[in-house]
């Protein structure tokens, strides 16, 4: 079975979300139109932000239902993404705090999607225990 490699994001302006999204991962998109912008994150992993207006088939479920988490290295640096997203104007719905899988905060991007970063705990989060 092929992996997975794309997170595909409903938003209701795909320009102004990848606006949104470079500044946040002061990254270029590598493709962008009025309905689709897509930006390379990792080797093998891409970010697309596609037109609701557009989709085929039509989208019927509303932003917020899931989440997009970055791992960061450490506690220092959890709060350091924080203030910076903070200053930035990032909706914050969830200040860092330690959680059982590590410590974290959540902020929502313009059009309502959960995005979580996060330093594991010493038994690495996403692994069972």
């Amino acid at each position: 079975m092929s992996q997975p490699h794309f997170i595909l994001l409903f938003v209701d302006r795909p320009e102004a979300s990848a606006s949104f999204y470079g500044g946040l991962l002061d990254k270029t998109p590598v493709e962008l139109s009025p309905t689709f912008a897509l930006f390379a994150l990792a080797p093998g992993l891409m970010l697309g932000l596609w037109s609701r207006h557009t989709a085929a088939p039509a989208v019927t479920a509303p932003p917020g239902a899931s989440e997009v988490a970055f791992t960061v290295a450490d506690e220092a640096a959890v709060r350091a993404t924080y203030e910076a997203w903070r200053q930035r104007g990032v909706a914050i719905l969830q200040p860092p705090e330690v959680v059982d899988f590590g410590v974290t905060f959540t902020a929502s991007d313009p059009d309502g999607h959960r995005l979580r970063v996060f330093a594991p705990d010493a038994q690495g989060a996403g692994h069972e225990r």
